[in-house]
């Protein structure tokens, strides 16, 4: 008999594949307390995320009220210092409404460090007995949101993971899931052939000018998503590393751009635009990958999948990261932070189909009580920094207009 997928229903109608307990803190000065709390719950579903920075901003405000009522959060118990400019109260009923139990702690009223450490893991022990007696219900692929990002990549990465990767999304869009790709810094030189691939011709344009803003936003920054790491692997410009990223699309429509925290309306294939908006004055779009796949969960990510040349052993809160080796070399030196070899299509003579096959194997295995090796080793990384961006145009979501 095969094994069902299960997940948590959420009071939106979302379900989630994790139950996770997040510690949010709601500014740098709140970190460290933020991190006691969580250190005897090692082994439990209990992740770290914040926001470091005092000033106000709408894209962090954004990110962590998607964040918190993600599908797979269960319970959030938000840390503040007390005088930062975060706009906790707002955060607070956010979660609340999305009915999730949601707890604010401020390390000011609470009797400082030590105080505030205890009052936080009493709270959290009580959440995890509670979420422990809530049922699961079967989950179908078609309501599994997926991502895939390439971080470390070298010469192999778009010969075999990242293709392997797209041959994975098609078959998971063909059971009717939302799958997201990202990094418009990365495919730069691939915009008129991802816009023959585009729902509309409105679509193709919006995805054109999506590609275009980022070439003059790393024009204007003076820098460029290719990194020394890149050419030591075997790469030699941004236009080839781009073909390469551009692989792990697949071979879908693609339905539609969203930015970050915003879900896609309905199953289909989607570019995540995390290019910001106006002029640059933020510096980096993102500043490493895991910013990156952070954006990709604010837009409803159960899992992404995550291909990697070189080498790489982060993980996520929140969300499982699937770690897909493109270079079997790499594989044998970092098997162990590793869930698919697809350097296999090189050394061993495995299909592209027979790889891909096993990534979407793998995905739904997460709602099967399945666990990813950054999962296993504890892997919980998590970043957010200042950004803005201004509202998507008309044609990004050609499904939503034409549904009104």
């Amino acid at each position: 008999m095969t094994e069902k997928m299960t997940a948590w229903p959420r009071k939106d109608g979302r379900k989630g594949i994790r139950n996770t307990i997040v510690v949010a803190y709601l500014v740098e000065c709140a970190h460290h307390v933020a991190r006691q709390i969580i250190r005897p719950f090692e082994d439990a579903d209990v992740h770290v995320i914040g926001f470091p920075g005092c000033f106000p901003n709408d894209y962090a405000q954004n990110m962590m009220e998607t964040l918190c009522t993600h599908p797979n959060v269960g319970a959030v118990l938000m840390v503040s210092l007390g005088c930062e400019n975060f706009r906790k109260a707002q955060l607070t009923s956010v979660i609340e409404q999305s009915g999730r139990p949601a707890e604010l702690l401020t390390i000011q009223r609470s009797g400082g460090t030590m105080a505030s450490v205890e009052t936080g893991r009493a709270w959290v022990a009580q959440q995890l007995k509670s979420l422990a007696q809530q049922p699961l219900v079967e989950m179908h692929p078609s309501e599994l949101v997926v991502g895939t990002i390439c971080g470390g990549s070298d010469a192999t990465s778009g010969i075999t993971g990242n293709p392997a990767a797209g041959r994975a999304f098609d078959l998971l869009i063909q059971q009717g899931a939302t799958c997201i790709f990202e990094e418009t810094g990365e495919l730069i030189g691939c915009e008129h052939i991802m816009a023959g691939r585009a729902a509309t011709p409105e679509l193709a344009k919006s995805l054109i000018d999506t590609v275009q803003k980022a070439e003059q936003y790393y024009a204007h920054m003076g820098y460029g998503s290719f990194s020394q790491g890149n050419a030591e692997g075997g790469l030699s410009t941004i236009e080839e590393k781009s073909l390469g990223a551009y692989a792990k699309s697949g071979d879908s429509q693609i339905s539609g751009i969203v930015k970050p925290c915003i879900q896609p309306p309905k199953g289909g294939l989607y570019l995540l635009d995390v290019v910001p908006d106006g002029t640059p004055i933020f510096g980096f779009p993102n500043i490493n990958d895991n910013a990156e796949i952070i954006e990709m969960i604010s837009c409803g990510a159960h899992a992404v999948i995550f291909v990697t040349g070189r080498g790489s052993v982060v993980g996520s809160a929140i969300s499982p990261v699937v770690k897909v080796c493109a270079n079997p070399e790499t594989y044998a030196h970092m098997a162990g932070d590793m869930d698919v070899n697809a350097g296999r299509i090189l050394s061993e003579d495995a299909s592209l189909a027979s790889v891909g096959e096993e990534i979407f194997a793998k995905i739904l295995g997460l709602a099967k009580g399945g666990r990813t090796a950054s999962e296993k080793l504890g892997h919980q990384e998590f970043v957010l920094t200042y950004k803005t961006f201004d509202p998507l145009g008309p044609n990004c979501l050609p499904a939503t207009q034409a549904a009104s």
